[in-house]
């Protein structure tokens, strides 16, 4: 039955075929990745087509896991060596079958011809240079021009993808950046050479709403502008709706089903393509107990750094103020919701709470004790009580460690654990808890897919069973789907152990469905604040009024 669904479905061939002119810039037949792993196989992709035509946009969904990204891999030639790409498969780019081409042509097509912006911006973007010699060396090495003449194509480039100061970015290191703002670096350098074929692997994971609608405009005008081709890679279906021209579902690495995308969203056929459609956050956080205490406060927190302008003889050294003397309030058992545009502040001052990064002034308390003055020896044995998940899991996770010890080495340095099997079964606890399965402790986390590390680095803060969780972006690499799970995992997680979250996120249709209160910051203020329903249902300024606007109407 399942053979005879995928057949009628999803067949090898496009079904407004007979009405394109014209052959497909892009055919991919019969795809299938394998990966060699510690006990055996995986196959990653069984028997994938789909046909990509000049100036129009393609969109592969699913789930997380479900192969979307292997496939664009394939496309790249960018699978590690653990892949092994079946014999009978091709990918024919303008009628060469490119999986045939030697390495050397490979490269010369991929960042030129073929261009494609990553999931994780930070493990994509190298840490030890700077922005613009990045950009500057992905023009130079498919174009024959000067170093200055790079130099000004990278600030144009800059300016198109709307990040602020342009000038002083193309001397930042991407750690100084925001991941909203790496994001856009990235896409700055996929564009750099104006691409025949752009694949965009969840291009607007970590932008905010209001600069994802102006980035996918972006993608789009170019598009028009230069027929380039676009393969959108995405679980956010609103975007899908509205900027792609066929989309291709796909599940378990197979092709449950694929049309036009009208016709998809009117009337999908396969079970799961319904599911995926129907999902979208839902529900509201429980009401607060009474007589919750504050477990976190803070009052005058400032936070600044020095930004260098100028040039290397003669550095012009300027303050940027990133948190503004701020207020903050979070009670036991509540979720509190920090949201704002891609480098309002977000991050660097819930960091600040938590004391990873230091405020210029201000207090902070956590269950009543002054922690502002704490060095970092005396804020060791409250580590455990307060735990972060990072917005890029990957980045976050040591490469060279399993899983296991991952996870493991919160309980050891922090003395949880009698025995080494306690250790362990509380490291299987708190993966299954976290929605992955138990038995996953020797692998590594190149080997699991950008919304599955999100769930381990989840789970690696739950380990050691804190009272307050700072949720950077924790469903941002998460498909639909599975975002419902984790809300309703966190609030589970909530209830039980009356934890207390302070949720930093651009999605604000998971910070109505999870969050008690929101903060709204620009630019390193609070702009306005209160009860989620009263301001996203009501704002009382411009700015919020445009948030709400962008999140739930992308346009």
């Amino acid at each position: 039955m399942t053979v005879a669904l995928a057949e009628s479905f999803a067949p090898a061939v496009r079904h407004d075929h007979d009405g394109r002119q014209g052959q497909p810039i892009i055919d991919a037949r019969n795809i299938e990745v394998a990966f060699k792993v510690e006990h055996g196989v995986v196959e990653a992709v069984k028997d994938i087509s789909f046909q990509l035509y000049r100036g129009e946009t393609i969109a592969i969904v699913g789930e997380s896991g479900s192969g979307k990204s292997v496939t664009a891999r394939a496309v790249m030639g960018l699978l590690s060596r653990r892949a092994t790409v079946s014999p009978r498969s091709s990918i024919c780019y303008d009628g060469q079958n490119i999986l045939k081409f030697p390495e050397r042509e490979r490269r010369k097509l991929r960042g030129n011809r073929i261009s494609m912006i990553f999931q994780e911006p930070m493990s994509s973007l190298n840490p030890i240079y700077t922005v613009g010699s990045q950009i500057v060396e992905a023009i130079r090495v498919h174009r024959k021009m000067g170093r200055r003449q790079a130099q000004a194509r990278a600030l144009e480039l800059l300016q198109h993808v709307q990040i602020p100061d342009p000038v002083a970015r193309l001397r930042q290191y991407p750690h100084q950046l925001s991941g909203g703002q790496r994001q856009r670096v990235m896409i700055a350098m996929a564009l750099a050479n104006n691409p025949d074929v752009l694949i965009a692997d969840e291009p607007t994971t970590a932008l905010d709403v209001t600069v994802q609608a102006q980035i996918l405009n972006l993608i789009r005008s170019l598009q028009k502008e230069l027929r380039m081709a676009v393969i959108l890679i995405t679980h956010d279906l609103t975007v899908v709706r509205k900027f792609s021209d066929y989309v291709y579902v796909m599940q378990h690495g197979e092709m449950c089903e694929h049309n036009v995308t009208e016709r998809l969203f009117a009337d999908p056929r396969h079970a799961y393509t319904r599911r995926l459609l129907a999902s979208e956050p839902r529900g509201r956080p429980q009401p607060l107990p009474e007589g919750c205490g504050t477990i976190l406060e803070a009052s005058g927190v400032r936070v600044c750094f020095m930004l260098r302008h100028g040039t290397f003889l003669k550095p012009d050294w300027r303050e940027l103020v990133a948190v503004a003397d701020l207020d903050l309030s979070l009670r036991r058992h509540e979720t509190l919701g920090l949201v704002g545009e891609s480098g309002s502040g977000k991050t660097t001052f819930g960091q600040t709470l938590l004391r990873l990064i230091d405020a210029k002034r201000g207090e902070i308390r956590f269950d009543g004790k002054p922690i502002h003055g704490l060095s970092r020896a005396e804020m060791r044995p409250l580590r455990s009580r307060m735990q972060i998940v990072f917005q890029d899991p990957f980045s976050s996770l040591n490469p060279r460690m399993t899983i296991g010890q991952i996870i493991e080495e919160g309980l050891i340095v922090n003395s949880i654990g009698a025995t080494r099997r306690e250790r362990v079964e509380r490291v299987r606890d708190a993966l299954v808890s976290a929605g992955m399965p138990g038995d996953i402790l020797s692998r590594f986390p190149h080997e699991f897919s950008g919304g599955q590390r999100q769930r381990i680095a989840i789970a690696r803060a739950i380990a050691l069973e804190p009272e307050f969780i700072l949720l950077d972006e924790p469903t941002s690499a998460l498909d639909l789907s599975v975002q419902a799970q984790i809300i309703d995992l966190l609030r589970k997680l909530q209830d039980e152990r009356g934890l207390s979250y302070l949720f930093i996120s651009h999605d604000l249709k998971v910070v109505r469905a999870l969050c008690h209160r929101v903060i709204v910051m620009q630019n390193g203020k609070i702009v306005e604040q209160g009860p989620v329903d009263d301001v996203l249902c009501h704002p009382k300024t411009a700015y919020t009024e445009r948030l709400v606007r962008a999140a739930f109407d992308v346009a």
